[in-house]
């Protein structure tokens, strides 16, 4: 790793009060995490929990045919492993890296007696935890109701606000594996926001030009998802 990250960049990481952080540090393990790196299987132990600084995780489920959709993306708000601290120790959908980038992780056991103290964060986690199931609800609501043309939209959003910048390394195929539909579908709902100026689409590199005509152009999906984790995760130290 060229440069040693900064553990603060993630937003859950840097809202630890002082003894937390100083607890924590010696435990945090710094990770690339390349495109297409799977964090964990369906079904399987979870051995750490991971907090991505500069890359995006998408939580898949898969059906048995071998199809998958997106419930849920966590970036540097947050962390991939809830099920861990809430007493499942498995979960039913997979965690791939769908944005390369860094982060760090924990082991199992560390995390599991930070959140046996009940303090701090417990209260941190457990915020998160229901900020995550709002985007969880949220995005089936939006898989059923609403246009494949919103859908990316909101995709698109919620992965920006996750990253430094406006490009996004994304190829259409992996986008119709997230959505759940079909790669011409993408193909012609990602031609319509580039004719309309929003997008630059070239050869699996996606630039946001237009970030305001998204809001405009998605549903109130996206709108819900960042109200509900701004309003559980300010910007402040936990308490």
């Amino acid at each position: 790793m060229d440069k040693l990250p900064d553990p603060r960049k993630n937003h859950l990481l840097a809202a630890l009060p002082e003894a937390e952080w100083q607890r924590w540090l010696p435990q945090l393990e710094a990770i690339e995490m390349p495109l297409g790196q799977v964090l964990y299987e369906s079904g399987s132990t979870l051995n750490y929990v991971y907090f991505p600084t500069t890359s995006i995780v998408s939580l898949l489920y898969l059906l048995e045919n071998g199809a998958s959709a997106e419930i849920a993306v966590v970036g540097n708000e947050g962390l991939v492993g809830v099920s861990l601290f809430m007493g499942g120790e498995t979960t039913p959908s997979r965690a791939v890296v769908q944005s390369a980038g860094q982060g760090f992780r924990l082991r199992a056991r560390v995390m599991k007696e930070e959140f046996n103290r009940a303090g701090p964060v417990l209260h941190l986690l457990l915020r998160y935890t229901q900020a995550l199931i709002t985007q969880m609800s949220q995005t089936a609501v939006c898989n059923r109701h609403h246009t494949l043309d919103q859908q990316l939209c909101r995709w698109l959003l919620l992965s920006l606000d996750r990253l430094q910048g406006n490009d996004l390394v994304m190829t259409q195929e992996l986008i119709a594996n997230m959505l759940g539909v079909r790669r011409e579908g993408v193909t012609e709902a990602a031609g319509s926001l580039q004719t309309a100026g929003l997008i630059r689409y070239v050869r699996g590199h996606i630039t946001v030009l237009d970030r305001e005509g998204l809001e405009k152009r998605t549903c109130e999906c996206y709108a819900v998802v960042k109200k509900e984790c701004d309003r559980l995760l300010p910007d402040k130290l936990a308490s």
